[in-house]
């Protein structure tokens, strides 16, 4: 089932003006954060990013072959400058974990530039039916 959040924790408060921060989705349910993909430590990924940034868990998000999948929703400041969510997909690596960290931290889509490592990681999520969740 996509897109379910179950669970979150800030690492860093939103600003002062109480603008939305920039927030990091992982996925973890099936495929992501689980034994399928092998020799990475799931839980040390999932507690890097909640040591650093806003995160929220979800269930799948439905692009399996994908995992690990992180999505990076940008920061009220980003969406105002037209930034849309970045799906970044096969972050089983702990330097793509830190290179998100160290992204978001400088303030994500819209706000900072992307690293181009990420590049690498980035995809077209498919298209969602009507009524399904959205990020």
């Amino acid at each position: 089932m996509p897109g379910t959040p179950t669970e979150e924790t800030s690492g860093e408060p939103a600003a002062a003006s109480g603008a939305a921060p920039c927030r990091v989705v992982v996925c973890r349910d099936c495929c992501c954060g689980s034994p399928k993909v092998t020799g990475v430590d799931h839980a040390a990924q999932t507690a890097r990013l909640r040591a650093e940034l806003p995160v929220r868990i979800s269930e799948c998000l439905d692009v399996c072959d994908q995992a690990n999948v992180i999505v990076v929703q940008p920061s009220a400041a980003g969406r105002a400058a037209g930034a849309r969510p970045v799906w970044l997909g096969l972050v089983n690596d702990p330097d793509a974990t830190e290179d998100i960290v160290g992204w978001v931290r400088a303030g994500g889509p819209g706000v900072a530039p992307r690293p181009d490592i990420l590049d690498l990681y980035m995809f077209t999520p498919p298209r969602r039916r009507l009524g399904e969740d959205r990020l």
